[in-house]
């Protein structure tokens, strides 16, 4: 008869950290404790998200909103706050000492995070590649120094960190989870109250102030020029905060145009309500080839900003929209910075508009682009089943 197993013996449960830096970690990071919890019931979970986070059952040391800020500037000057937000979460996890953490997204300050507690002995991954495809491939390089694994949601992304001898792993894209493979135009419509044989133009030019400043204009412009020629046009430009909706307001207060509505928020059934999309590029685009709605992307960066990337070869592609990049082919038009005119927006959405082949050729692209993202089980299930030989058999 084999001893019976102490209570100082008895393996017990694993301690996973979880740390997101803002809403879309946080969404990430919900789905994601709940997939670890149901792998290892009775796991602990702690760490710093938000309300999804908390409702999968993470005990919050802190809500992400201390790590929310971003560009250079802003966090040049928020970076004593944001140094004491380290030190103190460090410390934190240094007492609990989890089996293993993970950063989600937010790489900044995960990464450094991830290395500290590396250096330590504990387990440590990172949940979202930076974009080592588009720009600074050398990251990937350094990426070994802070984690033990990377959980990509882009198919094209470990083969280049296996360059760099860095553990990754495609664990599918969690959006591809929550578009259905067709979505209900006809409920979208309803919803918004908008007529089902109305013919829409959904206009998305960026989440941010500093997006809406440099292609709001221009794609406004070009949405007015398009129902010049087509009156009968409905233009759904959803606003993602109050600010982008005060100054969206504010552009079109000096050119009025009945056929142009400002939504507030809804930017999602916006999108499967519409026939076709304008939108900056972004994940926004990935939302729209999921949902199957034919698109043009635009997209300009300040012009300083532009030079320096160009003189020093910081971006090392060619295709720069989400759906391109994973067709491998110039699958919807991009407008890049000088392209970016109201007159060359008017003609890509006027053809689009018109040629019903060219739209069914990028949802016939869109619909592989879907498969491809996919993973049986879904995102959530796949990432914590890539993090089970790191939670490992966790002792008290």
């Amino acid at each position: 008869m084999p001893p019976a197993v102490t209570a100082i013996d008895r393996p017990r449960p694993p301690r996973i950290a979880l740390i997101a830096g803002e809403a879309s970690g946080d969404q990430l990071g919900g789905e994601l404790a709940s997939a670890l919890a149901a792998r290892w019931p009775g796991a602990e979970l702690a760490g710093v998200g938000g309300q999804r986070m908390a409702a999968a059952g993470v005990r919050l040391w802190s809500d992400y909103a201390p790590l929310a800020v971003m560009g250079l500037f802003e966090v040049l000057r928020h970076l004593p706050r944001l140094l004491r937000f380290r030190k103190t979460l460090l410390a934190r996890l240094t007492e609990w000492r989890p089996d293993l953490v993970v950063g989600i997204d937010a790489p900044d300050f995960n990464l450094g995070v991830e290395r500290r507690m590396k250096r330590l002995g504990v387990a440590t991954a990172h949940y979202v590649s930076p974009s080592v495809w588009a720009w600074r491939e050398r990251r990937a390089a350094r990426m070994s120094a802070s984690v033990d694994r990377v959980l990509c949601l882009f198919p094209m992304e470990p083969a280049i960190y296996a360059r760099h001898g860095v553990d990754a792993r495609f664990v599918g894209h969690p959006l591809a989870d929550r578009f259905p493979h067709r979505s209900d135009r006809g409920q979208a419509r309803s919803a918004l109250g908008i007529d089902p044989r109305a013919t829409v133009l959904a206009l998305l030019p960026g989440s941010r102030l500093g997006e809406i400043r440099r292609l709001a204009p221009a794609f406004l412009d070009a949405a007015r020029a398009l129902r010049a020629e087509r009156p009968d046009l409905l233009v759904l430009v959803p606003a993602a905060n109050a600010a982008c909706g005060e100054a969206l307001h504010g552009l079109l207060a000096a050119r009025p145009d009945p056929g142009i509505r400002v939504l507030d928020g809804q930017g999602h059934p916006a999108l499967v309500a519409a026939d076709i999309v304008l939108l900056a590029s972004g994940t926004a685009a990935l939302e729209a080839a999921l949902a199957k709605r034919p698109m043009v992307v635009g997209y300009r960066i300040g012009a300083a900003t532009y030079a320096l990337v160009r003189a020093l070869r910081l971006i090392k592609i060619s295709r720069y929209s989400l759906p391109n990049v994973l067709a491998d082919s110039a699958l919807v038009p991009e407008l890049i910075q000088h392209d970016c005119t109201p007159s060359r927006i008017r003609d890509e959405l006027a053809r689009l508009l018109d040629d019903g082949a060219a739209r069914d050729r990028q949802v016939a692209g869109f619909d592989a682009i879907h498969a491809r993202l996919g993973v049986p089980g879904g995102s959530a299930a796949a990432a914590a089943a890539a993090l089970g030989d790191l939670v490992g058999g966790a002792q008290a």
